[in-house]
């Protein structure tokens, strides 16, 4: 019995072949459609010698493609690499470098990037154009997404697979740049793709329970973020997997998010936290939808307030609200559903699975009493770790009793009744709408200014993004900054949701004698008196 995400996929196409598994804007697949032209293209990848192990690129916005490239890499035993299309060249040349990518499929418009980082990676040997309406140049010898879907077999002839085959999500590193979470397929499924029951922490009894559960029909869900994250992968995948229609609009804009649920019946929106529930609320207020198919929403990987909350129980009643949290390097760690008369003063408060628990900075497990408090920690189906990183593998993993857990640093506090409170991440990463901004690189990219001698970064709230990011900048000596001239050089530096958007200009940056970053500091200096610069959009 092998929990392969391809199998559980080819179980689901089995199963319901003539229902509609995945729709983009006016575009959709049925399940025996989905499967043919993943089957067709994981063919082509095979004739041009990528196979078990290769590392295949996704460079895109939300799409049929992705979904389909994402299918075939799995078909083959291969590892899809998912490209955060905000990235800037440096970043984009990082990744694929660093992600041992040897095929890529991009959308056009990202032609110019690829261009611009393909001769530093000797690696890369295959480039696949997806067209998205543009008419940019393609890279020199790249080909065309839909030829090579069109000259692969139709057959589903792939060798065994396995559990233990890899799965690797690209997520931010503790020095700014992406690193790989590396997670066993059945790990993974065990910890974020239905093959745990969430609300129980009960296991699915084999790798055909979802699909057979799915047979009689399943809901339409659509997730609100982008592919490139986990949280949307993971949506759509257990979707997948159960026989669910998925819905995509192929990037986040709140009045075509309501018009896809209105017109494709949609049950079930999972989206990022204030982030999203904000515009989309306030895109619902302002227009005249039909929302009478949702019967729940449900947010993950990052903060949902609670007084964000109380307004979308105000304007549906009967919705059912949840709160997942985890992380990429945990999977999913608990979850909460939110009613109308709850406390709201806090932050979001869980019931933890059966694997969790809460760690002392002594690495002990904490006793599970009212008021205590510790690092979630989770043991079981958990990832392998960073790729091609052990050293900063070792860092997210530790042992107690005898048991290894998986603990990426979110603090939380026991309650009476046997829930959490999440307190929030230990680190300083500042979490804008979902997108994890790492201040060490946000300030080396502020430092390779000429004119700027020292800066840190902190978070700063934002009643939408949950928070911004923050800059206090020191400039060097004799230097007049020209704050707009250094907002175009970040920009050039990192991708835009990175870009501090409030900006204090300090006489001295002040730093611990051991030379790290004072960042309370930081905080309290921002916190007493109004920015330099200050912008509402990234």
């Amino acid at each position: 019995m092998a929990f392969n995400i391809a199998d559980l996929l080819e179980h689901a196409v089995d199963v319901a072949g003539e229902r509609t598994a995945v729709i983009c804007g006016d575009r959709s697949l049925t399940y025996a459609e989905l499967d043919e032209r993943a089957n067709r293209l994981a063919h082509h990848l095979a004739s041009r010698g990528v196979g078990a192990g290769d590392h295949i690129g996704v460079y895109s916005r939300n799409s049929l493609e992705m979904i389909e490239t994402m299918f075939a890499a799995y078909k083959l035993r291969a590892i899809a690499i998912n490209v955060n299309y905000r990235y800037v060249e440096a970043e984009l040349q990082h990744l694929l470098d660093n992600g041992d990518v040897v095929a890529l499929m991009h959308e056009r418009q990202y032609s110019p990037r690829v261009s611009a980082v393909r001769g530093d990676l000797p690696k890369l040997k295959h480039v696949f154009v997806i067209e998205d309406g543009s008419d940019v140049e393609a890279p020199s010898g790249a080909a065309a997404y839909e030829d090579a879907v069109a000259s692969g077999r139709a057959d589903r002839d792939f060798p065994a697979r396995s559990g233990d085959d890899l799965y690797i999500l690209y997520t931010g590193g503790t020095t700014g740049y992406p690193k790989g979470v590396m997670w066993r397929h059945e790990d993974v499924f065990r910890a974020l793709g239905g093959g745990i029951d969430f609300v129980t922490g009960e296991y699915v009894a084999d790798e055909w329970t979802l699909a057979e559960q799915g047979r009689d029909g399943a809901m339409v869900r659509l997730p609100a973020a982008p592919l490139i994250h986990g949280a949307a992968q993971w949506a759509a995948f257990g979707a997948l997997f159960a026989c669910g229609t998925v819905v995509f609009v192929p990037q986040f804009d709140a009045d075509d998010i309501w018009r896809a649920i209105e017109r494709h019946r949609v049950n079930v929106v999972t989206i990022v936290g204030d982030a999203m529930a904000r515009p989309l609320l306030d895109a619902y207020r302002s227009g005249s939808y039909d929302a009478s198919s949702i019967v729940a929403v449900s947010s993950h990987a990052a903060l949902f307030s609670q007084s964000v909350k109380q307004e979308y129980l105000a304007e549906f009643p009967n919705l059912v609200l949840t709160d997942a949290i985890g992380s990429s390097e945990s999977g999913f760690t608990g979850i909460g559903m939110m009613a109308r008369d709850a406390d709201h003063s806090a932050g979001p408060r869980v019931n933890v699975g059966k694997d969790a628990v809460l760690l002392d900075d002594s690495d002990a497990v904490v006793p599970a009493e009212p008021g205590a408090v510790g690092r979630i920690g989770r043991r079981g189906h958990v990832p392998l770790g960073y790729y091609k990183d052990p050293d900063k593998s070792e860092t997210i993993f530790v042992e107690a009793g005898g048991v290894r857990y998986v603990v990426p640093g979110d603090y939380a506090r026991y309650e009476a009744d046997g829930t959490v409170t999440l307190l929030g991440r230990g680190s300083q990463c500042v979490n804008t709408g979902g997108e994890k901004v790492f201040p060490e690189e946000v300030e080396g990219a502020l430092k390779s200014h000429p004119d700027v001698f020292d800066a840190l970064v902190i978070g700063v709230p934002d009643d939408r993004m949950g928070q911004r990011v923050g800059a206090l900048v020191e400039p060097r000596a004799g230097a007049s900054l020209d704050l707009a001239a250094l907002e175009a050089h970040v920009r050039g530096e990192i991708a835009g949701y990175k870009v501090p958007r409030s900006v204090w200009v300090v006489d001295h940056v002040e730093r611990l004698p051991s030379g790290k970053p004072d960042y309370p500091w930081a905080q309290r200096h921002a916190a007493g008196r109004a920015p330099d610069t200050e912008k509402l959009t990234a």
